[in-house]
């Protein structure tokens, strides 16, 4: 079995800073989960590269020998369970190799075995899946929090059988295969020796009984997909690309198995007046060449449909910004809010009148 590159798998140059494996590992994790349906086998490779490069300890052996030697997995004899083959110590060990048989490499015993080694928690397989939706709303929906209705198609309880998968008023049965125990022992018997395992039963999932008939509407999963709609609360202050998170309104689990989370990803139309960053708010007004030479006062629209009057100096130049306070977006904390900035630009007529053009004339030869 050959040693991964586990700077490849996370995405990282080899003098990444542990900040950097962290994020990248954060990153990965929540894309290839497999409660949000991700690929399990490669978030279990994405769990191991970060267990070796976020220790420091471990990095630094890993750098040095491309595979790590962990006391705590190891006999004393042999090297641990990262790839290496056992040798036990004993004459002519060694033949094995030039022998042209392969000697098994306990590494993939382990990980075929216990489903990727000690202390990699095995998933919840009734949990129901959690679910994603974008959610797109105005910008003025932001300056306040608000409730909106969605419509959600996911897996829900099934009302027949109220979530257990048998038919109403069917007996219930001790499971065949676990005697009612809810759980099982596996052996895998190779050429180190003989493992037990003690997994949870996968004829009853671990609850040790078995309705006689399955549920004729869902056919013994205990959830059936459905429309439903739920009232989310729309928080004041956010932006795109904000994750909320509703707890327990994903699918629902299989057997009344633990239901999932609903996550919602806020997307914040763009304004056809205003433009947003962060909390602050940045509009542009045309004046004319007067009005900037005169100064005057002008009525400022507001993101909330209101306006506000404000007094334009004169001498004003094009591109001249002027800010307004508390005029933003909200905080998401709920404290305070951002500002308005008001950017001026001064128009430049691209037809005349002959009187107009008169008038300028007379400025010109004023020096104006």
């Amino acid at each position: 079995m050959s040693q991964k590159d586990y700077y490849k798998v996370l995405g990282i140059e080899k003098n990444a800073s542990s900040d950097d494996v962290k994020k990248a590992y954060y990153k990965l994790a929540h894309k290839f989960h497999p409660d949000k349906g991700g690929d399990a086998a490669k978030f279990k490779e994405i769990h191991d590269a970060y267990q070796i490069l976020s220790n420091s300890e471990k990095r630094a052996q890993y750098d040095r020998f491309g595979r790590v030697f962990d006391p705590s997995t190891s006999s004393g004899q042999g090297e641990g369970f990262g790839g290496f083959r056992w040798a036990w110590g004993t004459p002519g060990a060694e033949d094995f190799e030039d022998s042209g048989v392969e000697f098994p490499d306990i590494g993939e015993i382990f990980e075929d075995f216990f489903g990727g080694g000690a202390g990699f928690e095995q998933r919840d397989t009734r949990r129901g899946r959690d679910i994603e939706v974008e959610l797109e709303i105005p910008l003025e929906a932001t300056l306040k929090g608000h409730t909106q209705r969605v419509v959600l198609t996911r897996f829900v309880s099934c009302t027949r059988c109220q979530g257990v998968g048998g038919e109403p008023s069917t007996r219930v049965k001790e499971c065949f295969a676990c005697r009612g125990k809810g759980e099982v022992q596996q052996i895998r018997r190779t050429i180190f020796g003989s493992f037990t395992k003690i997994a949870k039963c996968p004829e009853c999932e671990g609850e040790g009984w078995k309705p006689e008939k399955a549920c004729n509407v869902c056919k013994g999963e205990g959830r059936i997909k459905a429309e439903e709609e739920i009232s989310l609360f729309i928080p004041a202050g956010v932006d795109t690309n904000q994750m909320l998170k509703v707890q327990g309104k994903g699918d629902a689990g299989r057997k009344k198995g633990k239901l999932g989370d609903l996550y919602i990803r806020i997307k914040v139309k763009a304004h056809p007046v205003f433009l947003r960053k962060g909390d602050d708010l940045f509009l542009k007004i045309p004046v004319s060449f007067s009005q900037a030479a005169l100064g005057d006062e002008l009525e400022i629209p507001l993101i909330d449909a209101t306006s506000i009057l404000i007094t334009l100096p004169a001498g004003t130049e094009s591109g001249r910004v002027l800010r307004v306070s508390d005029k933003g977006i909200p905080h998401f904390t709920g404290q305070g809010r951002g500002d308005m900035y008001v950017e001026f630009l001064v128009k430049t007529p691209k037809k005349l009148s002959k009187e107009q053009r008169e008038l300028l004339e007379k400025l010109k030869e004023e020096g104006i």
